[in-house]
């Protein structure tokens, strides 16, 4: 048995959406009213996600990234899921915090607020070993996937607080942070070695938010969105993409399903799309009692 089979749960693997996540059908409506703030949202899981909020009922969808172009094409594909559903972008790289900032004001602006905030862009180079690794190419990565994802979990707070507090006192669940992580984060892959602890790192990061901000109402979820064949999943060693078997849409239905309130209970955790939720679900005093998909040193009793 691997390290990491010991840090997986043993439940029904999922590889695209069903019926228990599906934001046409068992969660349409969940997103009503909402407001939906994706960086990321150009193409893949992000563009997914911005679809699935739309089939969900989503009062707005937002969507940032650095190409104008490819948001367009999600604008579009957000109309023709949902015409009730309104859609605006703008451009934006995540490692600035001057642009994260403007884009979380512009859809406030916009659209009044923000309920669910998903920080979704990333970025993977060739993997190598670490003594031939670039160094530019090495930060880049904990750039994206760190330093944006604080940047919008920063500027993002202040409304998912706001939004959480309005909808509780309206008896519905509101402020939830969702912070793309990987499988990775719990692996030790030879070559991997600016991914993978980039990933484990937001693990970590969303437990804080929950320690910081959980009393506040806010919900951090790090999650895998499963193997998808993205551009950036295509980066992975030839031999790894074996593992690409995910359709975009598991990820995005699963984003929509703990936004709708259903997994409040697992807030500050690492979860996988690929897990039957349902089965998950059933295991919830059991993670709470154990303190399970938490990061943690383990010693000897």
């Amino acid at each position: 048995m691997s390290s990491l089979d010991t840090q997986n749960l043993s439940l029904t693997e999922h590889h695209d959406r069903y019926d228990a996540i599906d934001p046409a059908s068992t969660l349409a409506g969940s997103a009503s009213g909402k407001v939906i703030f994706i960086t990321g949202g150009s193409r893949g899981i992000g563009q997914a996600t911005a679809v699935a909020f739309a089939e969900a009922g989503a009062k707005a969808v937002y969507v940032t990234a650095r190409s104008e172009a490819e948001l367009e094409k999600t604008r579009d594909l957000v109309r023709q899921a949902n015409p009730n559903t309104q859609c605006a972008y703008s451009t934006c790289d995540v490692t600035s915090a001057a642009r994260v900032k403007a884009a979380v004001s512009d859809c406030v602006e916009e659209f009044g607020g923000i309920d669910v905030a998903d920080a979704n862009a990333g970025y993977l180079d060739h993997w190598t070993k670490i003594g031939e690794s670039d160094p530019e190419s090495w930060w880049r990565t904990w750039e994206v996937s760190v330093r944006g994802v604080y940047h919008v979990i920063r500027f993002s707070l202040p409304h998912l607080i706001e939004s959480a507090k309005r909808r509780a006192a309206e008896g519905s669940s509101g402020g939830h942070l969702i912070l793309l992580s990987s499988i990775g984060a719990q692996a030790l892959v030879p070559t991997a070695s600016d991914y993978q602890t980039s990933k484990h790192a937001i693990n970590r990061l969303c437990e804080f938010v929950n320690v910081d901000h959980g009393q506040d109402g806010i919900k951090c979820f790090a999650v895998h969105p499963g193997g998808v064949a993205t551009g950036l999943g295509r980066n992975m060693p030839e031999e790894r993409h074996v593992y690409l078997t995910d359709s975009p849409e598991l990820a995005a239905s699963f984003i929509v399903w703990l936004a709708s309130g259903k997994a409040d209970w697992a807030t500050g955790r690492y979860l996988s799309a690929n897990w039957d939720v349902e089965e998950l679900t059933a295991l919830k005093d059991e993670i709470l009692r154990d303190d399970l998909l938490v990061n943690r040193l383990r010693t000897r009793a």
